[in-house]
């Protein structure tokens, strides 16, 4: 079960007793205690029968986006609140949701070509005002679910778009076939969301590899919180250095590989190498990010060549190829390709192969 929030975090944030946070430390405690259940979404099989000689209007697809509220119970769906036609209701968590829905689904369309998570268009499904404190934002396989914070470290995720697109992201790698969430799988399965979250608000706000901030989650501290953000692609390991929350583990390098068989074997932690080698492939290449690296990230995701359990290195090797297929061997695609990979330790050497 993914969520936003690492539970590492949520732990040391249970664990303190710190007068600064006092609610905080409650809230954490009780959000790694709710059990979420997975509800894997079954592929829809939609068959359309036309008359011969009909004429059949092409135009773009739209989101199907539907948005309950929990009303701070721990219950799903919830009631729902806001559908498709529907106006904004007023509640600023509901139609953060409902946008950030829609801005996500716009970036696979007008990036990929992908109609949604499932590529068929599937309903966008959301929940709101989940729990009461409740300090993270998960993917269940079916919907995204939202708490709404704490209000002293955390003030609520639907305003967050990477958090969003982070999640659905996750749904889209279920439906290419899935990387197993422990270990080096894990951390890719991970990051590929944090790379597809910072590409859909790099999309939504028209933005260069160059302008872009390359966080995840830049939103949803308090001011009271010495961070910026959950992760940084552009500089793992320097999100935020706290009193309470500590310092973030993420490693940029393989020398750094944290070894542990926490967080599912810190899918959560390592995830860092393969986000930065991706910043660094994109702002090789500059312009805007999904046009190219984002393409080659997409294509080797849905491709149907990776591994449930890939290796960081079996990625790289895959991307490499993507890239190849793509441009061309002696494409500066692939150039930045090799060198983000390199530069991150998972290849040994500037001829592809994986050390």
């Amino acid at each position: 079960m993914t969520a936003i929030v690492p539970p590492y975090l949520l732990a040391r944030i249970a664990a303190i007793g710190e007068p600064r946070f006092p609610r905080a430390a409650d809230a954490a405690r009780a959000t790694l205690a709710v059990s979420r259940e997975y509800r894997p979404v079954r592929k829809r099989l939609v068959l359309s029968i036309e008359e011969p000689g009909t004429l059949v209007a092409e135009t773009s697809p739209a989101p199907d986006r539907v948005v309950s509220d929990a009303q701070n119970r721990e219950r799903l769906p919830g009631v729902r609140v806001r559908g498709e036609d529907d106006p904004p209701t007023g509640d600023e968590s509901v139609d953060e949701a409902f946008d950030g829905l829609g801005a996500t689904f716009d970036f696979w369309w007008e990036a990929f070509a992908r109609t949604g998570i499932d590529g068929d268009n599937a309903p966008l499904l959301a929940t709101v005002h989940f729990g009461r404190d409740y300090d993270n934002a998960f993917w269940n396989g079916e919907r995204m679910v939202f708490g709404d914070g704490d209000g002293e470290v955390f003030t609520g995720f639907t305003n967050s778009l990477t958090v969003i697109a982070h999640e659905l992201a996750h749904g889209v790698t279920e439906h290419a076939g899935g990387l197993v969430y422990d270990g080096q799988s894990g951390a890719l399965n991970e990051s590929i969301s944090d790379v597809f979250g910072v590409l859909a608000e790099q999309h939504l706000r028209g933005q260069t590899a160059d302008e872009a901030d390359w966080l995840v989650g830049a939103e949803i501290f308090t001011q009271a919180v010495q961070g910026v953000a959950l992760r940084s692609l552009k500089a793992p390991g320097t999100a935020y250095d706290d009193d309470v929350l500590g310092k973030d583990p993420q490693p940029a390098h393989m020398r750094d590989f944290v070894k542990t068989t926490d967080d599912n074997g810190g899918v959560h932690i390592n995830s860092g190498i393969p986000n930065h080698a991706f910043y660094l492939a994109a702002t090789a290449l500059g312009g805007h990010a999904w046009e190219r690296a984002g393409l080659v990230w997409y294509r080797t995701l849905t491709s149907g060549i990776l591994s449930k359990t890939a290796t960081f290195a079996e990625f790289a090797r895959a991307t490499l190829d993507t890239a190849t297929a793509e441009y061309g061997e002696e494409s500066e695609e692939v150039a930045a390709v090799r060198t983000g990979w390199t530069d991150v330790g998972v290849i040994d050497d500037g001829t592809g192969r994986a050390g």
